[in-house]
């Protein structure tokens, strides 16, 4: 026909009609065989437990429209000619939606793959989970520079000589840095050396709270308050910390005082109360007890044990079903606990005869 034969834009109309067709049949096409291996992955995961095959559709979940319309304009542009310089653009817009769209796969990939791991490992290393950030960030930074090299070299960029002026370029970079770059090697240093992991209860100073996010510039803790206290690595490597998270028991020292007119023959059986009282407990293991000292209103005991857990309510627990048996004994035997009191003795001078 005529009509097909009319020259538009330097190609017949019969020619954009094919383009069109290989641009619509590689949009249905690449979009069907992504559907037909996702629902393939999908019936297989049923079936299986490893999670390779969860990973592949968590990653071809991540798959971009204008990736599949890329393919689709570029296998259209392969049924017309264009002018040298738009079919340059196209290819090279092509190629960099197609290395954006594998980095989003590898990226996701890499995501979801320690995600799983973490999630199996925080119950028995609670410290998995601060290294697998780590290695996270690390793995999405080679991912995307990668990709960033690969784009840059299709694009006509001398990369071996951009690397090189990034590397001179780095070291002002590093010097204008030195507070952000002393973060992040404090937070490889927090990884690697692990002083403290997601979940501990710290003190650091004045401040105390349980570590809920480690990251490559701060640590945040959510103290016992409520609020969130947010630290630089840098500062809280140099801090004093206290890691009650680490604690495998806990040791208690606890005084008591009874009055002085208590009679000796009590006294000597105090020690042996308050032993009682603590070996009675669960998840306790005593060590000594002893007449400390005489104070100024009272008779001094000075007791010693262990709580064989380092949860502080439980502790608190042990602490108050000890005291409560010990005011039982001491209330059976008739001995008084002190307070302050102060006695005065009044001396009457006998008048001269």
């Amino acid at each position: 026909m005529p009509y097909f034969d009319t020259i538009l834009w330097e190609n017949p109309v019969r020619d954009w009609l094919i383009a069109l067709g290989l641009g619509l049949a590689a949009w249905v096409g690449v979009r069907l065989v992504l559907r037909f291996i996702r629902d393939r992955l999908s019936a297989l995961a049923k079936r299986t437990e490893t999670e390779w095959d969860d990973l592949v559709i968590h990653a071809l979940g991540r798959t971009r429209r204008v990736f599949v319309l890329a393919i689709a304009v570029y296998a259209g542009a392969n049924g017309v000619v264009l002018p040298s310089r738009v079919w340059s653009a196209i290819q090279i817009a092509t190629v960099l939606t197609v290395l954006l769209q594998v980095g989003l796969w590898l990226s996701s990939a890499l995501a979801f793959g320690l995600e799983g791991y973490t999630r199996k490992r925080l119950e028995s290393d609670r410290s998995a989970a601060t290294t697998v950030s780590a290695i996270g960030f690390v793995g999405k930074l080679l991912v995307w520079s990668l990709v960033l090299l690969v784009a840059l070299d299709n694009v006509g960029v001398d990369v071996t000589a951009l690397v090189a002026g990034l590397g001179i370029g780095g070291i002002a970079v590093a010097l204008a840095l030195q507070n952000v770059l002393g973060d992040l090697f404090a937070s490889l240093s927090i990884v690697f050396d692990k002083p403290f992991v997601l979940g501990d209860f710290v003190i650091v100073d004045e401040h105390l709270g349980n570590i809920e996010h480690i990251g490559l510039k701060t640590t945040r803790i959510r103290s016992l308050w409520g609020e969130q206290l947010v630290f630089s690595n840098n500062d809280l490597l140099g801090s004093r910390l206290r890691n009650f998270g680490r604690m495998a028991e806990r040791r208690v020292t606890f005084s008591i005082g009874v009055i002085y007119q208590t009679p000796r023959s009590q006294l000597e059986r105090i020690p042996g109360i308050i032993r009682e009282a603590i070996q009675t407990q669960d998840k306790t293991r005593f060590d000594r007890s002893h007449l400390k000292e005489f104070g100024d209103f009272s008779i001094n005991f000075e007791s010693v044990y262990y709580v064989l857990a380092p949860d502080f309510n439980t502790y608190m627990d042990i602490q108050q079903a000890i005291n409560l048996r010990i005011h039982e004994q001491f209330e059976n035997q008739g001995i008084e606990f002190a307070y302050p009191t102060q006695t005065l003795f009044l001396a009457r001078e006998q008048a001269a005869v």
